[in-house]
């Protein structure tokens, strides 16, 4: 995969380019990213498209977010591939922005800048307990068996006990749920991390228990993910009879929906279905119309979580939106459990000199135009600089719906340089890639040196050999990929 560029290309490159390019930096490399450059090389004949990341590795979502064992889904990397393998694109991996760059310097390097680097923390609770050991949310768990860099020390305790709890019901939680339940030697078979296959195969769990504030009828997950995980083999599946009666807004809501209905179907098929009773048998059970109130701290291992306090659910149409929303009802039960995983949404992460709506966990925006100001004013907006994915919509969708998102963000961008709302690349030319990498190793070089000052063991000699080192890792990887 042609991911590496040395300076040797670049010089080569720029001679057979425009010597004033369109020059768009697009910050992350997951599907919104890739999509945005594609978008952007198809409709600017002349423009040179860099493609940041902090880490070194490309794809984002695809890579560390979709399950192993849908590999189906991570197809997608041949299109991005070769994206990448356009001349007048790159990708640059090891640039953190905000840290090796700010925004202000990287919007004085490029005509557009896009932000695309998607939602890489978690939305909280807020209830007690919720920072004992052996809770962790589920991006972290997906992270930690897809190999994330960030995750890989996770080390959740698979052994400790033999039920898990899993707050929420869509389809990255229905993710960790198979994950958890599927056999180990059909994982074998994917692509998930060694580190996290020992662990499973080491791993006490039979019991999870998927919990939902509200009922079968509003599941948010798809038919696709739910048929998956009710297909495993010799998994035992609970579902309360009581659950699965629907009201006259249930009934609206199925006949509006196809998706849910479809759903729903699903989960009353599980729930008539035969109950399997053999010992060690792994059993998944969806418990709907529950909240967790607070979690139980572990008498014998202080500090570590032994269970969810949860308060009994009962929908309500919430006023002037048409949908039911889940109120509590002052009953409580406990599950007991020794881990807990909460898939209860994604966070985007702001960044110095971003306008950024934190109720809404975004970047305000008008079709990917960025706001200078959480105020919705279309007149304030900020020149050249863009956005696209779940910083620009929140996470929400499936892969492909970056690739609308993307079209929509590169229409702005285009509309917005035919207006002359941009400035000329002629009258205004941009260092672009050249100054990025000037940037970066200048800043590079500066905290070695502070480093070397510090311990007396650092060198710039050690950086260049990174760079070198990566370079031929990834021409060892295009060589293999040829071979395949």
């Amino acid at each position: 995969m042609a991911f590496c560029r040395a300076k040797t290309w670049f010089s080569r490159s720029f001679s057979s380019l425009s010597s004033n390019p369109l020059r768009v930096c697009v910050v992350g490399s997951g599907p919104a990213g890739f999509y945005t450059a594609e978008k952007m090389l198809k409709a600017h004949q002349g423009a040179e498209i860099d493609i940041v990341d902090r880490l070194p590795t490309p794809f984002g979502l695809v890579r560390s977010g979709v399950a192993p064992d849908h590999p189906e889904t991570k197809i997608v990397v041949n299109q991005f591939s070769r994206v990448a393998q356009n001349d007048r694109c790159s990708f640059i991996g090891n640039v953190t922005l905000g840290s090796s760059i700010s925004l202000s310097e990287l919007r004085e390097l490029y005509h557009v800048v896009v932000l695309a680097y998607g939602a890489e923390s978690d939305r909280v609770l807020g209830i007690p307990g919720e920072d004992f050991a052996g809770i962790h949310s589920a991006r972290e768990f997906v992270w930690w068996y897809n190999g994330h860099p960030d995750c890989k020390n996770l080390d959740p305790d698979l052994k400790s006990t033999d039920t898990a709890v899993i707050l929420g019901q869509g389809n990255v939680a229905l993710d960790v749920a198979r994950i958890l339940l599927r056999p180990t030697m059909e994982l074998a078979k994917t692509d998930i991390a060694s580190h996290a296959l020992a662990a499973l195969e080491e791993s006490s769990i039979r019991k999870v228990y998927l919990v939902g504030r509200r009922g079968p009828v509003q599941a948010a997950c798809t038919a696709k993910e739910l048929r998956e995980i009710l297909g495993i083999k010799d998994l035992n599946v609970h579902i309360q009879e009581s659950d699965l009666l629907k009201s006259p807004a249930d009934e609206e809501e199925l006949k509006n929906n196809r998706i849910q209905r479809r759903v729903y179907e699903l989960l009353s098929k599980a729930a008539s279905g035969p109950s399997l009773t053999s010992s060690g048998q792994r059993e998944l059970h969806f418990v709907f119309f529950r909240k967790p109130d607070r979690f139980l701290d572990s008498g014998d291992r202080n500090g570590h979580v032994a269970g969810v306090h949860c308060e009994k659910t009962i929908l309500k149409e919430s006023v002037g939106s048409g949908k039911q929303i889940a109120v509590g009802t002052g009953q409580f039960e406990d599950l007991e459990c020794g881990i807990v995983l909460k898939s209860i949404g994604y966070k985007s992460v702001p960044i110095n000199g971003l306008p950024f709506d934190h109720h809404k966990g975004i970047v305000p925006n008008i079709q990917g135009r960025v706001l200078s100001n959480t105020t919705g004013n279309p007149t304030l907006v900020e020149e050249g600089l863009y956005v696209c994915g779940w910083l620009k919509r929140g996470p929400t969708g499936i892969i492909a719906t970056n690739l609308y998102c993307a079209e929509e963000t590169v229409a702005s961008i285009s509309e917005d340089l035919e207006q002359g709302k941009l400035p000329s690349t002629s009258s205004l030319p941009k260092p672009g890639r050249e100054g990025l990498l000037q940037s970066c190793m200048r800043g590079r070089n500066e905290k070695s040196s502070e480093d070397k000052s510090k311990t007396g063991n650092h060198s710039e000699k050690g950086f260049t050999y990174k760079f070198s080192s990566l370079s031929r890792k990834c021409k060892k990887g295009r060589k293999v990929q040829r071979k395949t």
